[in-house]
């Protein structure tokens, strides 16, 4: 049995988040060593409680804290190709409890502003108390931000479409649209080929027609709410704008990379 299969039976009993939660403690006894190895060795180190970093990353201390920076780096990179990052005004949508932002003050010149919102107001609020130099936002799965049109020079978003529904695919990129200056960039990662072996057999199917597979029947927004984008689908949803580049990242692990979008307005 797949772990499509296995996923679609949780699904039907309504078990997804109460799984996903064991996986949580799970994980917690597992990196429990290496985690308190980290505090001790960090013991200025601010990190989210453990929760936050799952829900939202992976249960690993170093990794949030301090391999995350070069995710920060590479989505600048990627970026910086098509735009230029000095005095740019960025933001971080669906930036969870701040793995990426947190760097992006230490990283930009003392130009540039920075700007994070999430749906998740327990993450907002602990960036808020924990990450200066950064404006925060709450919003809600309502494809609505408070900031003004043609406002952003670049967005990024870390796998957000990746448990959004259909609809709130397009409403959220027109709004993303809406605040993204003329010739600004938009940097979005999604489920794409390399995650064809997670899907059940009807599944590949809907796939491989180019069209959107959504497996739902849990919180949407949540990690247990999870999107899977062929290209034809995400040439779709980003018809309004000009696409500079699809990535596909090849594994080296194993495990399945997420899909680059680079998209000009």
């Amino acid at each position: 049995m797949k772990k499509g299969d296995i996923s679609t039976i949780l699904r039907k009993f309504r078990l997804m988040k109460l799984a996903d939660y064991s996986r949580y403690l799970f994980f917690k006894l597992k990196n429990r060593k290496k985690n308190s190895a980290f505090l001790k060795n960090n013991p200025g180190a601010k990190l989210p409680p453990d929760y936050m970093i799952y829900e939202s990353f992976q249960l690993n201390y170093a990794e949030y804290y301090t391999k995350s920076r070069n995710s920060t780096i590479w989505v600048l990179d990627h970026l910086k190709k098509y735009i230029s990052i000095e005095g740019i005004k960025i933001l971080d949508w669906g930036c969870g409890p701040g793995r990426l932002i947190r760097h992006m003050p230490g990283i930009l010149d003392d130009s540039s502003s920075v700007y994070g919102t999430d749906y998740n107001k327990k993450s907002i609020e602990w960036c808020k108390n924990n990450l200066p130099g950064i404006s925060f936002n709450s919003n809600t799965l309502e494809a609505k931000l408070p900031y003004e049109d043609n406002f952003f020079d670049a967005i990024y978003g870390i796998s957000i479409y990746t448990h959004l529904s259909e609809d709130l695919h397009y409403s959220w990129t027109d709004e993303l649209q809406r605040i993204l200056k003329p010739g600004g960039v938009l940097f979005i990662t999604s489920h794409g080929d390399a995650f064809m072996g997670k899907l059940t057999a009807a599944e590949v199917e809907t796939y491989k027609e180019g069209e959107l597979v959504v497996r739902g029947m849990t919180e949407e927004g949540h990690r247990t709410f999870t999107a899977y984008h062929p290209e034809k689908f995400m040439k779709k949803l980003f018809s309004k704008m000009t696409v500079l580049d699809h990535i596909e990242i090849p594994s080296t692990t194993g495990k399945a990379q997420q899909d680059v979008w680079l998209v000009r307005k």
